[in-house]
């Protein structure tokens, strides 16, 4: 009976999207959901990475390296804990989801779908953060849709987007999921 509890693995999910598409509200409502912990990226930048992008310079592969070595770091401590686990991470290009994932495969990303015109429309009421609504087009431009990734629709309600998370992970446990459109009417 120990030998099974050893082998039990911790879920990871990575919450990504570009900014403003809500994965801190997302990875927070589905923590909350399961009994869960959630991390915010945002809380592991440097000052560095902080102030290029408070000015409106988007960061280099060569910026994003030790943060997204020291964001593995935390995925792989949490990894031994009993409560699942949901990263709010922009994760935009496939070489970052590998650099988070590395060593970890239980990882599963969660990717937050939306419309530039909804996204923009989010980041310009945004106060108080980081990063400027005039880098959207920047994240839209690295962003590489992953392939193999929960993909929840952006457009819908909290208690919607909870619902399909719930639904595309109950059925069959594999990392594919598939964009729920828009609720008619």
């Amino acid at each position: 009976m120990p030998e099974e509890a050893s082998e039990k693995v911790n879920p990871l999910y990575v919450v990504m999207g570009v900014s403003g598409s809500g994965k801190t509200t997302v990875a927070r409502l589905l923590a909350r959901a399961t009994g869960g912990k959630w991390l915010d990226a945002d809380d592991f930048h440097p000052e560095e990475n902080r102030a290029k992008m408070s000015v409106g310079i988007p960061l280099t592969d060569e910026d994003r390296q030790p943060w997204l070595d020291r964001l593995n770091a935390e995925l792989r401590a949490a990894a031994s804990q009993s409560q699942p686990v949901f990263l709010a991470c922009s994760a935009l290009k496939q070489k970052y989801r590998d650099r988070l994932g590395a060593g970890l495969p239980q990882i599963r990303f969660v990717y937050l779908k939306g419309s530039r015109e909804l996204i923009h429309s989010r980041l310009v009421l945004r106060k108080h953060h980081f990063m400027p609504a005039s880098l959207m087009e920047s994240q839209f431009a690295d962003l590489e849709e992953p392939a193999d990734a929960i993909v929840l629709d952006v457009s819908r309600t909290e208690e919607e987007v909870l619902g399909d998370f719930r639904r595309l992970t109950s059925a069959g446990g594999g990392p594919a999921g598939r964009v729920i459109p828009p609720s008619a009417g």
